[in-house]
């Protein structure tokens, strides 16, 4: 019954990954061929609005100002050794619940996307979305970056919900 279970765990991881990365990168796809030309698109009364961008840095263009050298090491080499991390524990891991398994596949399909784009883009990452109301605004992000804050919301519950119980 484990191996089943096991297998069941890393079928589910799986697929939660490729439908991440497919969906960034579909949707990069799309922003770039309808918002690249320096359109903008409002949804919901301006709340959404969609205006494509590239990204140098991480979040809120951190680090954009960095030289390019150490932008590829803090921005391609960490997160590929990170990613590895992740997939060496779970691989490791025994017996995982399903909650952690799909927080790692979302924060790890999220981070491929980043990373795809950031190598075939000469290390800039498309973002496209931002939302809010009047001159209270996120910054603008993509699926990708969606994808990371679900999968560690989602390892976040985890560990809390299994904190309480012990």
């Amino acid at each position: 019954m484990q191996k089943y279970r096991r297998v069941a765990g890393a079928v589910i991881m799986a697929a939660v990954l490729l439908l991440t990365v497919g969906c960034d990168q579909g949707t990069k796809v799309l922003a770039r061929s309808y918002l690249g030309q320096g359109n903008v698109v409002s949804l919901l009364g301006g709340v959404l609005v969609m205006r494509y961008v590239e990204n140098q840095g991480a979040f809120l263009s951190l680090g954009a100002w960095l030289p390019r050298p150490v932008r590829q090491a803090v921005f391609i080499i960490f997160p590929l050794a990170v990613l590895a991390g992740m997939v060496v524990y779970v691989v490791r891991k025994k017996d995982i619940r399903l909650m952690p398994a799909a927080g790692f596949a979302f924060v790890a399909g999220g981070g491929i996307g980043n990373l795809l784009d950031r190598i075939a883009h000469d290390g800039r990452v498309g973002d496209f979305l931002n939302v809010g109301i009047g001159g209270a605004r996120t910054g603008i992000f993509n699926a990708a970056d969606l994808a990371i804050m679900f999968g560690c919301l989602l390892l976040l519950t985890d560990a809390v919900r299994a904190w309480g119980t012990e």
